[in-house]
């Protein structure tokens, strides 16, 4: 009976053990997902098995090779991804590693989206100039960098007063976490398509620009026609009304919110640019 017991004990722990690091590894993965991160992974496979099939072949040179990139590789990684590394500490020291959002995330989306629209019909009417980017699976750490932090939560007003001509903020993008405006002021690539028409201006490149290196979705309101505009993966659309801006703004979010499997084909709508 008592070795029944151990037994037991020893299978017990076992599960414990693996469901432990399942789970932390579960939280690295969705913690570095859509980041450069995810591509570092890539890459160490590809070494590792290159260096699995220079042990096999006998490719000695090759094999010291890779040895070198195994022994520096940690620190390198060290170096190159310490803002991953700080942000997963970070959220480890606040407690959010291990705990869910007790939020409803369709009502931090329906807010989101709320927010955004109001803001842009306001400004739209006003003609004052504005360009949103909106973060999806893509970290914009790098772009965020650029700009004046504000890490404070979306709303309505907010938004609109970062947009006001002659303000500090008012010139460059304003970037976008959930629901929260990480920073302003922030510089966007500019795109080089020669298909993009010459009556756009900065603002419209800026945002054709991100769309082409992330999966960022970006706003502009257009302060010559107070046009509403918006890109996704290098495509433009123009002249959006109040309700086509909310079904985009739906269409694409709510994976991100809602993880919602039925919503990985996007459905976009409105006018595109020629």
């Amino acid at each position: 009976m008592l070795g029944e017991g151990l037994n037991f004990y020893n299978l017990l722990r076992i599960a414990v053990d693996i469901t432990l690091v399942w789970y932390v590894f579960y939280k690295l993965i969705m913690l570095i997902r859509g980041t450069k991160a995810i591509q570092l992974l890539k890459g160490i496979f590809v070494v590792l098995i290159i260096y699995l099939i220079s042990h096999l072949l006998n490719l000695q040179t090759v094999q010291v090779m890779i040895e070198q990139v195994i022994v520096w590789g940690p620190l390198a990684i060290i170096i190159l991804f310490q803002p991953e590394l700080r942000r997963a500490l970070e959220q480890i020291g606040r407690g959010s590693f291990f705990t869910r959002n007790k939020k409803s995330k369709e009502e931090v989306l329906n807010q989101v989206i709320d927010s955004i629209v109001k803001s842009c019909n306001y400004m739209g009417k006003r003609r004052i100039g504005a360009l949103i980017t909106i973060e999806r699976d893509t970290n914009m750490g790098d772009f965020v960098e650029t700009g004046i932090p504000i890490h404070g939560q979306l709303t309505t007003q907010l938004l609109t007063n970062i947009f006001v001509p002659n303000t500090p903020l008012h010139d460059g993008a304003v970037i976008i976490k959930e629901n929260e405006i990480v920073a302003a002021a922030c510089y966007l690539p500019l795109s080089e398509s020669a298909f993009i028409s010459k009556e756009l201006g900065t603002r419209h490149r800026a945002a054709m620009g991100i769309s082409e290196v992330s999966d960022a979705i970006t706003i502009i309101v257009s302060e010559e026609t107070g046009q509403i505009s918006c890109t996704r993966s290098g495509e433009l659309h123009r002249d959006l009304d109040q309700d086509k801006l909310t079904d985009m703004l739906r269409n694409n979010l709510e994976a991100n919110f809602v993880k919602a499997p039925t919503l990985k084909n996007w459905n976009w709508r409105g006018k595109k640019d020629e």
